[in-house]
């Protein structure tokens, strides 16, 4: 399946598909650099939500500076994880969600924003705000080296003809990944309650062996679904890939952010 990138929000079954397979997901997926979340805690924030925290991978490493985290997930069994490791979870959808009242110094939303409606998002996160308080909206953009881009793209192109932001994203996300951010700091002017977004870029890079990128792409949203005959023959392919290149690669990403301060009134 095809799916624009403006409308990921309206596929809930592939939003909440991530959950079948928690533990893998909370193992393998990127986490993301110290350098952002510096930028988040520097108003030193008491208390944030995190949009879709998943199995709590943001929400421990905002934890670790002595804030007070509330996950707010769809899926029961990516919640039920998070709570496994320390989190206070509720279970909804961020754009149905009830402050209840509450203000919060930061919400924040790693790689999840693009499974919310974004104006309703950017609504809701300004009522959970306290004014000062901050929205930080952001996503891993990655490059995969040229010796491998290729390769990648081939077998991507073979199982998946159809599915044209898959066969987009197979060698890079930065593109996309641009887009979703400038997007998004659209939509939190068009919301009000912001003052001016501000946009930030943090560059970083990690090396994969072979059985760590393996582990890592059951949990990508084009693949989160796949039959179990499809997902073998798709990892087997993609490590023959890495084997060639020589058994690891070096990744280059950036973590691309937008932030906008709540405004009173």
């Amino acid at each position: 399946m095809s799916t624009s990138s403006g409308m990921f929000h309206q596929h809930r079954e592939m939003a909440e598909s991530y959950g079948a397979d928690a533990e893998r997901y909370d193992r393998a997926r990127t986490s993301f650099p110290p350098a952002l979340i510096e930028a988040i805690t520097s108003s030193a924030p008491a208390t944030a939500v995190d949009v879709g925290c998943g199995t709590g991978v943001v929400a421990r490493l905002l934890q670790e500076t002595g804030c007070q985290v509330l996950g707010v997930e769809p899926d029961e069994r990516s919640a039920t994880y998070a709570r496994s490791r320390g989190l206070d979870v509720e279970v909804s959808t961020f754009e149905a969600w009830d402050p209840a009242g509450r203000l919060f110094d930061a919400v924040v939303a790693g790689r999840t924003w693009h499974w919310i409606d974004p104006l309703a998002g950017a609504a809701k996160a300004a009522t959970a705000l306290r004014p000062g308080g901050r929205l930080t909206i952001f996503w891993n953009a990655s490059e995969t080296p040229r010796e491998l881009a290729q390769a990648f793209l081939e077998i991507n192109r073979r199982m998946f003809p159809e599915n044209t932001t898959l066969l987009k994203n197979s060698t890079s996300t930065f593109e996309s990944c641009t887009r979703s951010v400038t997007k998004a700091g659209d939509n939190i002017r068009e919301a009000g309650g912001f003052a001016e977004p501000e946009f930030l870029r943090f560059d970083w890079e990690r090396t994969y062996t072979r059985d760590e990128w393996l582990d890592v792409l059951p949990t990508l949203s084009a693949y989160t679904r796949l039959p179990s005959g499809r997902r073998d023959e798709l990892l087997a392919d993609m490590g023959d890939a890495i084997d060639t290149h020589g058994g690891s690669f070096r990744m280059r990403y950036a973590t691309l952010a937008v932030a906008a301060t709540r405004t009173r009134g």
